[in-house]
């Protein structure tokens, strides 16, 4: 099993924590938009709801036009790996909800991952990037699979002085930062274009917004086992459809790992292992497969798996608990994640510098 290994570069240490405590005061006065909170067996949470119409954006990175076309043709660039055919752009994937619809990722020379590549659809919203909440910013999370020895299987100091090397990449630089190529701007970049990535506008968001014919009678009833019996909302929650905590459902595990403690390896906390976070429901419908190991194919396996109780585990989170769905509920319940797919994003590849 590959170690995972995660380098932090000094020139990104510089202003992030005040980076990251505004955007996470941002955070909170977005979630406080919220409609109000649904209450499930005692437990109340916040209400779903549409999206907020500012996306969050750190003050130590805005976002602006050339910034983000730069950020978009460093995400296409195989350049930023070891053999200049990997890059962002293979494991998240445009056409196919910006996942993989590999269960796991291959890398350079083959190497196969050991997790599922989560969407990159919403991580603008998210306070912690990756399925074990390792970092907490885009910027950080840019800089994981460029070193990972099963994904780009790169180093920072090559990934500069290839990328230094190209005369579109230099002027873009000095233009967009007034600098030389460094890693510092190329994590802002591509940071900066993946909060662009956004599933929004979806048939629900009409239908909560006063469209009471945007979702069709299925999807209505759904939406009510979603906030009820089936139990969805107490993880699922929010405008983002996430609560961004960590849960224990007792998903197998399959792949590559043996085992994979999750959240329990960043903070060694007991109650932790194979604690996963709570994805994004947004668009759901595009991203399969699911779970942080991809070891369901379809939202009907989700579903059985949930309605069962989840699996066997000592750390099981207390919120997971056989719901007794009637095959009726479950065709409701898939037709309501369904409504959560977002407008189609108006995609066009970028031209990469020579």
């Amino acid at each position: 099993m590959v170690t995972r290994r995660f380098m932090r570069v000094g020139c990104l240490a510089a202003g992030m924590i005040l980076s990251l405590v505004l955007f996470s005061t941002q955070l909170q006065a977005q979630s406080s938009l919220s409609v109000g909170t649904v209450t499930v067996d005692g437990i109340t949470v916040p209400e779903i709801g549409p999206l907020p119409t500012a996306v969050p954006i750190p003050p130590g990175n805005l976002n602006y036009a050339a910034k983000v076309e730069l950020g978009k043709q460093l995400y296409f660039d195989g350049r930023l790996s070891k053999n200049g055919q990997v890059p962002c752009a293979a494991c998240h994937v445009p056409s196919t909800g910006f996942a993989d619809v590999r269960q796991v990722s291959i890398g350079v020379g083959g190497a196969i991952g050991d997790r599922q590549a989560p969407t990159i659809f919403n991580t603008a919203y998210n306070p912690s990037q990756f399925w074990d909440g390792r970092v907490g910013s885009l910027e950080e999370q840019v800089l994981g699979p460029i070193q990972e020895e099963d994904e780009m299987a790169e180093t920072i100091e090559n990934v500069v002085k290839k990328i230094r090397r190209v005369k579109g990449y230099q002027q873009q630089f000095r233009a967009v930062f007034g600098t030389d190529v460094n890693m510092q701007g190329i994590a802002e970049a591509i940071a900066a274009y993946e909060r662009t990535v956004i599933s929004t506008n979806s048939t629900f968001d009409k239908y909560v917004s006063g469209d009471a014919r945007a979702m069709n009678e299925a999807a209505v009833r759904g939406m009510a086992l979603f906030k009820g019996k089936a139990r969805c909302i107490l993880c699922h929650n929010g405008p983002n459809f996430t609560d961004n905590e960590f849960h224990n459902l007792g998903v197998p595990q399959v792949g590559p790992r043996k085992e994979d403690l999750g959240r329990y390896d960043v903070t060694l906390v007991e109650h932790d292992k194979e604690a996963f976070k709570t994805p994004t429901l947004r668009s759901i419908a595009e991203t399969a497969p699911y779970m942080h190991d991809g070891v369901f194919k379809t939202l009907e396996e989700v579903v059985d798996f949930l309605d069962q109780g989840g699996g066997h585990n000592p750390t099981l989170s207390l919120l997971v608990k056989p719901l007794g769905l009637s095959p009726h509920d479950k065709a409701d319940l898939i037709a309501f994640l369904k409504a959560l797919t977002g407008e189609p994003i108006k995609f066009e590849m970028p031209k990469l510098p020579k």
